[in-house]
């Protein structure tokens, strides 16, 4: 919510600065420019004053989170970790990372899953809204996974997967399809989809006819794995969280 100019509240260009968007010159031209929303209302004036606990704040249609308890990461999940918190079998698992990492008694959600064989991106956050959201369908969140298969794959191949794929549980059909390398006897393909069935990108190559050797999630939305290491966490930027955020209708 926006407060008079002579009441309590912030300046809009401290709390954008204070969220790390911007120096507070660079944001004052955003408000200036009409870039910032404040409670699904432009603003433009310099002197507004908001209340940050309260107002939902928006740079270029993403959403700007000044709650401080809520917390986001992304984390590089090694080979032959589990994607739970705990493991009753004792097998090392994505909690024993967070445990070591992650100062803070945050009960963390987990974004989707990945099998122990599968290496890659996941995010945690303590807002299980966000986490639902992300994992759901409906919302059509992409996901992308590098994929080493057996064999040379064919130039038709990606409209094939484009145009849907029957499976035992449904069809299913890809967002994007590339061939990124291949060596003898072997190719590297990017998929991306937003489908989050269970073993999904495995099911569906080998259906195809090119089993997967290794995988690796390399994105979730516009967030991205770049050259994180296995097994290390980060924290997501402000600009990360505003387009997950925006993504998911937040």
């Amino acid at each position: 919510m926006t407060v008079p100019e002579d009441n309590d509240g912030v300046r809009l260009q401290k709390v954008l600065s204070q969220a790390g968007v911007a120096s507070r010159r660079v944001a004052e031209r955003m408000i200036r420019d009409g870039r910032v929303e404040v409670d699904d209302r432009i603003v433009t004036e310099l002197g507004t004053r908001v209340d940050p606990e309260m107002s939902v704040i928006r740079v270029d249609g993403a959403r700007i989170m000044m709650n401080d308890d809520l917390v986001h990461f992304a984390l590089n999940k090694p080979r032959g970790m589990q994607s739970t918190m705990s493991d009753d079998r004792g097998r090392p698992c994505i909690g024993d990372i967070v445990e070591h990492r992650v100062r803070g008694n945050h009960k963390l959600f987990h974004v989707g899953r990945l099998d122990a064989d599968t290496e890659g991106l996941l995010l945690l956050t303590n807002d299980g809204e966000l986490a639902h959201r992300l994992m759901h369908p409906s919302f059509e969140v992409p996901k992308t996974y590098v994929a080493t298969v057996l064999g040379t794959v064919p130039r038709g191949l990606g409209k094939k997967l484009r145009g849907g794929i029957e499976l035992e549980d449904g069809p299913v059909a890809v967002d994007d399809f590339a061939v990124v390398g291949a060596v003898p006897g072997k190719s590297m393909v990017k998929v991306t989809l937003h489908e989050g069935r269970k073993h999904i990108v495995r099911r569906l190559l080998d259906e195809v006819g090119y089993p997967v050797q290794e995988l690796v999630r390399t994105d979730i939305g516009t967030v991205t794995l770049g050259d994180q290491r296995p097994g290390s966490i980060r924290v997501l930027t402000s600009k990360e969280i505003g387009e997950l955020y925006k993504a998911v209708g937040l």
